[in-house]
């Protein structure tokens, strides 16, 4: 069976160069955890801490696995930054390990291997590497289910059981996978091979995965699909930006001097029969999430694969000639440079606002500021009658800013959100007649007697976020009950 139009088969593929490839992937992990303490908490992995602190199969706005990954990081490491960034560190090895095993699967040798290693050193994987985020999960477990789909595709079916388990692990962390999954399904009705449709091995896959996941899916069903009330309110909120940003993003996600390389790898899979769909997926996942109104980075799975295959021509194209290979070479260290510089925090803070690295990156911007965001509210807390005190609690506009209290506050009220899964959180006691409302604006003067601004977020380093400049107001006599106003306090995004 001819792989990828260059007549590698099964029988004939490349030796795995483990130690060459292990190496890469170590010092990628290395690389990514010795920044694990720089700049402080992004606001989505202080979302997780604290969702992690209640564990459930599920939550509002996404399944329980990372979450529960931050409170397992958290318990045996303590509860130190470091710690919640050792799975990121993890999943930047075993993504340069699994792409390097499917260029391996599509005839790539040695050099291709390591080249495709170095596709987990991309702007996106990097960033997804430094951070916990569910696309750090999704990295990996994308990685695994497409090196199974392609040894499936080429002829080994029983693959397919595989592929079912990761998409069943996968749907713990987010429904990306059965997106991914939707892409390549269509491509092979349009495209073929027909004929794995109707395989026995195909739906056994499935129904592994629908056994595995079943308690996520059982959990969606019985609290009325709250995966899809969450897209709705992204595709709402960021629809329109990110289709704004969308093709750009796809130029950049692995780096602006490797787009070549996964546009051979497209050109290759889709010259192959048996691989064709899988070229097909990536534009047809690329629609799916224009429509849907979806992140721009959910095509990442299948770009690393397109990447994949496009190593092994890549080296022999280089191999060629001299000249090649010193350019492929000087496009990879460039890409690694610039990549490097834009996900990891090579650069002091109080450089960040004088480059436009926290404007390209925003997962940079939102590790800014959290303690001294702290200090501000906590200050206007202090600064009230000790009267007040007593009858007084904590309104955040976002779960960024309450996750930032519950991690660094000490002796303050209690703290109540709207946001997401923390609405469920429950309401203030009906005593609560002062309450520090941060982030709103002037959205809550019409459920308060009086709004008054004390103060404004200020992270002294004039990096923009979602917080910088937002204004602290203390609220005072709810003009009804707490039950009665609560539900106009959800909101998500």
């Amino acid at each position: 069976m001819d792989h990828a139009g260059d007549g590698t088969t099964a029988s004939d593929r490349p030796v795995m160069a483990w130690g060459p490839v292990g190496a890469v992937a170590v010092l990628l992990g290395v690389a990514v955890a010795a920044g694990s303490n720089s700049y402080g908490y992004h606001r989505d992995e202080l979302y997780f801490r604290l969702l992690g602190e209640h564990p459930a199969w599920g939550y509002v706005d996404q399944p329980p696995l990372t979450p529960l990954l931050a409170r397992l990081m958290t318990s045996v490491f303590g509860d130190h930054l470091w710690a919640l960034r050792i799975p990121g560190s993890l999943a930047v090895v075993a993504t340069a390990i699994l792409t390097a095993l499917l260029a391996r699967e599509l005839g790539g040798g040695r050099a291709a291997q390591l080249l495709a290693a170095l596709g987990a050193a991309g702007a996106f994987p990097l960033v997804f590497g430094h951070v916990l985020l569910t696309a750090t999960v999704d990295m990996v477990v994308l990685a695994a289910v497409l090196l199974f789909v392609v040894r499936a595709l080429q002829g080994n079916p029983r693959w397919w059981l595989a592929a079912g388990l990761g998409v069943g692990i996968g749907l713990y962390n987010k429904q990306l996978v059965v997106l991914t999954l939707i892409a390549i399904g269509v491509s092979l009705l349009a495209v073929g091979p027909r004929r794995v449709l109707a395989s026995r091995w195909l739906w056994a896959g499935v129904a592994v995965a629908l056994v595995v996941g079943a308690p996520n899916v059982i959990y969606q069903i019985t609290h009325d699909w709250p995966q899809l009330k969450m897209a709705n309110a992204i595709r709402e909120d960021k629809g329109a930006d990110s289709r704004t940003l969308f093709v750009p993003f796809q130029l950049v996600m692995l780096g602006i001097f490797v787009v070549p390389i996964w546009v051979a790898g497209f050109v290759r899979l889709w010259r192959t029969r048996e691989l064709r769909a899988i070229a097909l997926a990536y534009p047809v996942i690329c629609v799916l999430v224009l429509v849907t109104g979806g992140q721009p980075y959910y095509p990442l799975g299948l770009m690393l694969a397109l990447f994949a295959a496009g190593c092994p021509s890549a080296v022999r194209w280089a191999a060629a000639r001299s000249g090649r290979r010193v350019l492929l070479g000087a496009a990879v260290v460039l890409n690694l440079a610039v990549a490097a510089l834009v996900a990891l925090p090579l650069m002091p803070v109080s450089a960040l606002a004088k480059t436009p690295i926290a404007d390209i990156n925003q997962g940079t911007s939102d590790q800014i500021g959290w303690p001294v965001y702290v200090q501000q509210i906590t200050s206007v807390y202090t600064s009230l009658p000790s009267a007040d005190h007593a009858h007084t609690v904590i309104l955040t506009a976002n779960y960024g800013e309450a996750g930032a209290l519950d991690r660094y506050g000490v002796d303050l009220p209690a703290v109540y959100s709207g946001h997401n899964e923390l609405w469920y959180r429950g309401r203030p006691a009906d005593d609560a007649t002062v309450v520090i409302a941060v982030g709103f604006g002037d959205s809550l003067s019409a459920l308060f007697a009086s709004c008054q601004v004390a103060r404004d977020l200020d992270n002294g380093v004039d990096i923009p976020n979602e917080e910088q400049d937002n204004d602290i107001r203390v609220c005072r006599d709810p003009v009804d009950s707490w039950a009665t106003l609560w539900p106009r306090l959800q909101h998500y995004s």
